[in-house]
């Protein structure tokens, strides 16, 4: 008596390698890969060699606004809300105490800057900080120097900053110059 053997149905698996290939190519040209949005800043330049690029500035020209571990906003040791860093950061800014500056419209206050160009904005932040915080911060500071900007191409101009050509915009950016410090504060251990 002869026995059969049978042999268990197999599926030819040679081309599965060309489709896997195939329908990764498909997937990869198909799919949308969204981009990350990052700061639009431009960083300084270095400091040319053999040329000292530090210079003392009078403490009233200085505004420090500082993020501390429990998402709180102290401008000059207040705190504050997010909501008011714009206009606290125009006031400042635009404070013209030398009396020197024609487009300022500023309160003359001794506690704040001499001139739009001597502003500086110090912005510090705990290890801790909240990167949504320490963003919107930003944004502020931004929005206050932007509308800033903004008078000063309607009144100089009579156009909006759009509008403007790039001769005037670098004139609009020296009149009211972009001066952020960024510090990270650095925690100690102690023992």
């Amino acid at each position: 008596m002869k026995s059969f053997r049978r042999h268990s149905a197999a599926v030819n698996a040679g081309s599965m390698a060309d489709i896997a290939f195939l329908l990764l190519i498909f997937f990869l040209v198909t799919t949308t890969i969204s981009a990350d949005k990052g700061i639009l800043r431009q960083l300084p330049s270095d400091c040319p060699p053999n040329e000292n690029c530090t210079k003392d500035i009078h403490e009233n020209n200085v505004l420090r606004i500082n993020l501390n571990s429990n998402q709180e906003i102290f401008i000059e040791d207040e705190i504050v809300q997010l909501e008011d860093i714009q206009l606290i950061v125009k006031n400042f800014v635009d404070n013209n105490l030398e009396s020197n500056c024609d487009y300022c419209e500023g309160a003359k206050s001794l506690e704040s800057s001499d001139h739009p160009n001597k502003a500086v904005i110090s912005l510090s932040h705990d290890a801790m900080t909240k990167y949504y915080l320490f963003i919107s911060v930003q944004d502020e500071i931004t929005k206050a120097y932007y509308e800033l900007r903004e008078q000063y191409t309607k009144q100089k101009f009579d156009k909006t900053l759009d509008e403007v050509t790039k001769e005037e915009l670098v004139l609009v950016k020296k009149a009211y110059p972009f001066i952020v410090s960024e510090v990270m504060i650095k925690r100690t251990i102690k023992e």
